[in-house]
């Protein structure tokens, strides 16, 4: 469904991502592991239009196209890192945000509803300010509202970062239950646990570029903190 073709990104002068070619399964949950700098979520901003890159992004075997305010509406939504909430609205006022594609808007209430499902906490605190709430609703609202456009495809970065592991488990319980409903699920996590314990594909990069790419059925954790680690001897 998603493939990228000897993709290279990154910032000015400096290219964060090089020759990186990837296939991300239609329903699949695929997990990108690996060090902080290593080029993870200039991966996500590349697919999603937001850093200059070379090389190609294919959706469903065609190039993908259109600015990144219009991917959406082909189904491919970014969960951002950092709970990035507008935080002088409310919660609900964020989630129809979500919303915004014209494909989104006839069944409005209902996807609401599914949103709260999913976080009952976030309808206790519609009608919150979104600055005021925890890291942890934060980080629902951020989910709640990518997944208001109904995503084919959802990229997430780092969902896990600097929550209590309460929390962590409440949102990898519903992106377990997404991926059990079928969306392809593209997931930045450096926690390697969890992100083996949810994955279908995990793909390791480092220094920029891809240096493993397995089923997670069969990765040994040991073998893979050698290489996210780039420890002597780790590839013998």
């Amino acid at each position: 469904m998603l493939e990228t073709r000897n993709l290279s990104a990154g910032y000015g002068a400096i290219t964060v991502l090089w020759d990186v070619n990837l296939k991300f399964r239609a329903g699949a949950l695929t997990s990108i592991v690996g060090p902080n700098g290593a080029g993870k979520t200039t991966l996500l901003r590349a697919l999603t239009g937001l850093v200059p890159h070379t090389g190609e992004i294919l959706l469903d075997g065609a190039p993908l196209k259109g600015k990144t305010w219009d991917l959406a509406a082909q189904g491919l939504v970014m969960v951002p890192e950092g709970r990035l909430v507008f935080r002088d609205m409310t919660v609900e006022e964020n989630l129809f945000l979500g919303a915004y594609p014209a494909r989104c808007r006839g069944d409005l209430s209902a996807n609401l509803e599914r949103m709260y499902s999913f976080f009952p906490r976030l309808k206790e605190r519609r009608a919150q300010l979104a600055g005021s709430l925890s890291g942890g609703e934060a980080q629902m609202v951020a989910m709640g509202r990518g997944l208001m456009a109904k995503p084919r495809i959802l990229l997430i970065d780092e969902p896990s970062l600097g929550l209590a592991p309460v929390i962590v488990n409440e949102v990898f319980e519903i992106i377990r239950r997404l991926k059990e409903e079928g969306t392809t699920i593209v997931l930045i996590e450096q926690n390697t646990r969890i992100a083996l314990s949810v994955a279908d594909d995990v793909h390791l990069i480092r220094s920029g570029k891809v240096v493993m790419s397995e089923p997670a059925a069969g990765i040994d954790l040991d073998r893979l903190h050698d290489l996210y680690f780039a420890r002597e001897g780790a590839a013998a």
